[in-house]
């Protein structure tokens, strides 16, 4: 006997039991009372209740639930149901994509097992298993997505629609924070492996000590994990102005989208302690859908809180294997607007992140001169002869509040 039909077996048992105990307690009623089926019926239409006596229990008041024995439903399914145990589908579309995502009863993701999806009637596997099925270069259009069944699951009955954008917009994507994962579920050591090309080209003139700050030049910092716990007091007694919080990054090797884990308590301690923030993300985007994804993080994670500070793509490598280190200027490019563009559609500036070099090699900057420019050169007078508004100028500062070395920074933002 299978599964199922053991489960059917066991809720007819249950309600011949009951329909049994319901006739029972039915009949000594009646005889308690000493009246018939006939005046109990009668005193009921009157009443609109059957009349009994204080403790008694009405044990037929299930045979007047016109949806008791629905048999437009197997009792397995009704068991499905009384448990909860639904799932249901959540589908966006970027630019001729289609990202389609199984989600349980509390809208958590299925994972750890074999689904399948059907698109327009052409089957889709779930290979590895995260609970989300991704299929690119779709021809624009309408779609029908269909999850087949699982044993101990309820699908839905009916395929959701969706539409396959035939262009990118650059609009934070609404379910993003399904895909944000935590530095336990990766393997940070090889996915985090940003790597920064200022401190290659620094001479002997690198400034090391805090700058004050005069006009419109602010002095501040720019932190992550790396920095480990900071107490934020002491470091704006210090003459921290503001601070430039990383908030995650994209995994190097897998493409996760990974919050940092020390984002949270950063940007609550700097707040507090009267700092002003602004954000960073350290991206592998390979194209700009992913580059939308990135910045739809960044703003999920920040919750639509103010801030004082722009939000910044750090587009800088990888050590060289990275999944985006290979990128041409044209493409890394487009990923730098594509990230700006979406952190600025939902009212917040943006800006890139990246050395002297990297700047003048790998991206076009006449496409992105309309965004804030965070240069990093670390030598008394940059050489860079584009606009810059802010200037790290040091990854080898020191500051009371922080152990180990921290990067120091100019703002010419005049905030």
């Amino acid at each position: 006997m299978d599964s199922k039909l053991k489960r059917i077996t066991v809720i007819c048992s249950v309600l011949m039991v009951l329909l049994i105990g319901a006739t029972v307690a039915g009949i000594g009623i009646l005889q308690k009372q000493g009246g018939s089926a006939e005046s109990m019926a009668e005193k009921k239409t009157q009443t609109g209740t059957a009349p009994s006596e204080e403790g008694d229990v009405d044990y037929s008041a299930f045979l007047g639930d016109e949806t008791f024995f629905d048999r437009d439903k197997s009792d397995y399914e009704k068991l499905l149901e009384s448990t909860g145990r639904k799932l249901s589908l959540f589908a966006t579309s970027v630019e001729r994509d289609l990202r389609v995502q199984v989600l349980n009863e509390v809208g958590e993701l299925v994972t750890g097992r074999e689904l399948y999806i059907t698109l327009n009637g052409e089957e889709y596997k779930d290979l590895d298993q995260d609970g989300v099925i991704y299929i690119g270069d779709l021809s624009p259009g309408e779609y029908e997505v269909a999850l087949k069944e699982l044993d101990d699951y309820k699908v839905p009955s009916s395929p959701v629609s969706i539409h396959v954008r035939e262009n990118v917009e650059f609009v934070p994507i609404d379910d993003i924070s399904l895909l944000i994962k935590t530095e336990d579920e990766i393997d940070a050591e090889k996915e985090d492996s940003e790597e920064g090309g200022a401190a290659k080209d620094a001479d002997k003139t690198e400034l090391t000590g805090i700058q004050q700050s005069e006009g419109n030049r602010s002095f501040g910092i720019d932190v992550s994990k790396w920095n480990k716990d900071i107490d934020w007091a002491k470091a704006k007694a210090a003459g921290v102005e503001f601070a430039i919080i990383r908030c995650g990054y994209r995994g190097s090797v897998t493409g996760a989208l990974v919050e940092d884990p020390y984002f949270l308590r950063n940007i609550q301690g700097a707040k507090a302690a009267g700092v002003k923030v602004g954000l960073y993300f350290f991206t592998q985007a390979t194209n700009a859908v992913e580059a939308v994804e990135e910045a739809s993080m960044v703003l999920c994670l920040n919750g639509g809180l103010p801030l004082d500070y722009p939000i910044f793509i750090d587009t800088e490598g990888a050590g060289g294997n990275g999944r985006a280190d290979g990128l041409d200027v044209a493409t890394r490019t487009e990923v730098c607007r594509a990230f700006c563009e979406t952190i600025e559609s939902a009212g917040y500036r943006a800006g890139i992140y990246a050395s002297r070099n990297w700047y003048y090699n790998n991206l076009d900057m006449t496409r992105l001169d309309s965004h804030v420019i965070w240069l990093a050169e670390y030598r008394e007078y940059p050489k860079y002869e584009g606009k810059y508004q802010m200037w790290q100028y040091t990854s080898g500062g020191s500051i009371d509040g922080i152990e180990g070395r921290v990067d120091f920074n100019i703002s010419f933002l005049g905030e």
